[in-house]
């Protein structure tokens, strides 16, 4: 049961951000494997002065078009699928919005099932 974070400066139109989205559910979906529907993503926009990241970091050229993707999840743990997940979403946003590689970073956060409640303050 996936929930994910998007993190981008401002200034992206609408159009952009719900593609972004559309490209982190369609991996989360058909690479690790949530059930369809499970669709909880929030994206931030944020004044370029208050998303800070190192431009150079681990010889990455990160621009300012840089995003964090976080996804807080149950499923897709195996390395296989999460380094599937990485690049699916890197080819995806490269092809359909023209972000470059090294402007897109990923964390991954896998919690246990009864960390999650969908509502009526009831467990998952």
């Amino acid at each position: 049961m996936p929930f994910a974070r998007i993190d981008l400066a401002q200034g992206k139109p609408a159009a952009y951000r719900t593609t972004a989205a559309n490209i982190v559910y369609e991996a989360i979906v058909g690479v690790l494997k949530a059930p369809d529907g499970d669709r909880f993503i929030v994206v931030n926009e944020h004044q370029p002065e208050n998303l800070i990241y190192d431009p150079d970091f681990l010889g990455m050229k990160r621009s300012p078009d840089f995003m964090l993707i976080q996804v807080t999840s149950t499923v897709g743990n195996t390395k296989d699928l999460k380094l599937a997940f990485y690049r699916q979403i890197v080819d995806e946003l490269g092809s359909k919005l023209g972000v470059r590689p090294d402007d897109v970073m990923i964390n991954m956060v896998f919690v246990d099932r009864e960390d999650w409640s969908f509502g009526q303050g009831q467990p998952w």
